[in-house]
């Protein structure tokens, strides 16, 4: 997916086993660290548009953007992922710990 004036691609959202999906975006663009394109590892991510409430991310809620979580650690996002079942399918940005498959993006 692209956008214009948007130069990073976006993962594909994250459907979880149970149901539950969110969009996780690492980018130039997203509130990430490191906040750049391309990383090989990332330390926190951005979360948006759960497709419920979720209690483990008010923490990292962003004033500013309606439903975006902002620089979510990556070990969050596994305990978040684990809690609704695993991943069914979707990606995830790189240093988001995953077992099994790995979802990240085919470059």
């Amino acid at each position: 997916m692209r956008f214009d004036g948007f130069r990073a691609r976006l993962n594909e959202r994250v459907h979880c086993n149970d149901g539950f999906s969110m969009s996780v975006q690492a980018n130039e663009n997203a509130y990430c660290m490191p906040q750049k394109s391309g990383c090989e590892r990332y330390s926190h991510v951005e979360v948006a548009f759960p497709s419920k409430p979720e209690p483990i991310l008010k923490d990292y809620f962003d004033s500013d953007q309606s439903c975006v979580f902002a620089y979510v650690p990556v070990d969050l996002v596994r305990h978040l992922i684990d809690k609704h079942g695993g991943i069914r399918s979707g990606e995830v940005p790189k240093g988001v710990p995953v077992y099994g498959i790995t979802h990240y993006r085919k470059i």
